[in-house]
């Protein structure tokens, strides 16, 4: 029994326990020096590579010393190798120490042995902030792709069969639910056997029945789950007007985790292709979908993801401003400012800061009752990221249209205590400009209100 379990268990096991034990044994500096430590480990991870090594030639007859050809596993490259597992790094991800190691494996060091510390350098670590390292994922996915035929590896057999059998029946919903289930953690091995293609196909094939439509909200669910922005072969796909299509189209109409899927996709591709968010404005009735979801009080996460698409979608595009002001824009945010946390409230305001920027923006802020009070309640009198975006909101409307409810909006509503807080503040910054230019333009105005306070009635501005 103890021969067949030793014979059961990978050399990347073995180490992983074994570096594990030492760790327990050896849980300070003060018992042995960092050096000493680390030279223990590397000690250690070789001689039990070297045994893996043997007790695998002697378990399988087929796997002798002298054995060639494409099926015999290639050496993998030390670099390539998660320190912790020393194994093939899936998914490598850099920690504040900068030392590189596999997500799977670093997680499992913080949140399953709760360590504080990096487990090459010992430090004590303030940060357990996880960093993709996409230069060292590209060169591992190109190493595995010159090396495909020797990495047959029983996950790589096992996903083809998954994807064999998708492919070949017109019922694709059960076979994606088993990849969703297997890609995590085997995302190279996934882009690198052409899943990624997979997919593609099923995004552009005819969706028009419920059948097609849920394989489409399964297939996205399989792309959420995988870096394939980390790959141009997958994101030139990805982004053809035929996917791009039926994402939006799943946007609008699937389930709430498929939205949310559609809109995690649709801002991967964005990043490494702009154009795809600046024609956001060409799929109708996009905006009204994206402010319903924005408006979505059961999913935070749902609400918030449409919030980080949308100020994509306007960051470059006039037309897709106008198209979004069309849609209520101005109004649904106004309706939302005074709820906000301070995340939240920071990007709304930089969001309704865009759309003031066309005249079509500012007539909308100016128009509803309640614009000016809700951008006012944002702003305190130290000059943070929240009081910046009000200031310049406020500028827009009171600089290029100054109807006479604006200017007493101000008054009544506090804006202009804000501002006039604001300059009486220490330092100087843009904001500050700006709230004195605005209380010079309409100074005369606010001082024949009596609303205007007293004490400040004799200061020039």
């Amino acid at each position: 029994m103890a021969g067949r379990f030793s014979y059961s268990l990978r050399g990347s096991q073995i180490s992983e326990l074994g570096w594990f034990v030492l760790r327990l044994l050896v849980p300070s500096r003060s018992r042995m020096d960092h050096s000493s430590l680390v030279g223990v480990r590397t000690l250690w991870s070789s001689k039990v590579f070297d045994m893996d090594q043997s007790l695998r030639n002697k378990s399988y007859p087929g796997n002798s010393k002298t054995k060639k050809g494409p099926d015999m596993e290639p050496e993998v490259p030390s670099v390539f190798r998660c320190p912790i597992s020393m194994e093939l790094m899936e998914n490598p991800v850099i920690i504040s120490t900068g030392v590189t190691y596999d997500r799977r494996s670093i997680e499992k060091w913080f949140f399953n042995y709760k360590k504080t510390t990096c487990p090459t350098t010992m430090q004590t670590l303030s940060s357990f902030d996880l960093i993709p390292n996409h230069t060292l994922h590209s060169l591992i996915l190109s190493w595995r792709s010159q090396r495909r035929p020797a990495l047959s590896t029983p996950q790589s057999l096992e996903l083809t069969s998954i994807i064999s059998a998708m492919e070949s029946s017109p019922f694709k919903v059960s076979s994606l639910k088993k990849l969703r289930s297997f890609v995590p953690h085997n995302h190279a091995i996934f882009i690198s056997c052409g899943g990624v293609g997979a997919l593609h196909r099923i995004l552009t094939a005819d969706a028009s029945d419920f059948t097609a439509f849920r394989a489409c909200e399964e297939a996205l669910g399989v792309l959420n789950s995988i870096p394939f922005e980390t790959d141009s072969a997958s994101m030139d796909l990805l982004s053809e007007p035929g996917s791009v299509k039926t994402v939006l189209t799943v946007l609008q109409r699937g389930g709430s985790e498929a939205r949310l899927h559609a809109i995690t996709i649709l801002r991967k591709i964005s990043r490494a292709k702009p154009s795809v968010a600046d024609e956001l404005h060409q799929c109708a009735d996009v905006f009204k979908s994206l402010l319903d979801l924005l408006c979505d009080e059961v999913s935070g996460k749902l609400s918030s993801s449409s919030l980080d698409l949308l100020l994509d979608a306007v960051a470059r595009s006039k037309t897709n401003r106008l198209k979004a002001i069309e849609a209520g824009a101005v109004r649904v945010l106004i309706e939302l400012l005074p709820e906000a946390g301070r995340h939240r409230g920071e990007r709304t305001l930089l969001l309704l800061k865009r759309l003031c920027e066309c005249a079509e923006g500012r007539s909308a802020f100016a128009d509803h009752g309640l614009g000016i009070a809700a951008v006012a309640s944002r702003m305190v009198r130290e000059c943070n990221e929240e009081t910046k975006l009000g200031v310049k909101v406020l500028w827009f409307v009171c600089s290029f249209l100054p109807t006479k409810k604006v200017v007493e909006d101000m008054m009544s509503c506090g804006a202009l205590r804000k501002l006039l807080g604001l300059i009486h503040a220490d330092g100087t910054s843009s904001a500050k400009e700006k709230a004195l230019m605005m209380v010079r333009m309409h100074g005369e105005a606010w001082r024949q209100s009596p609303c205007f306070p007293v004490e400040l009635r004799a200061v020039q501005y």
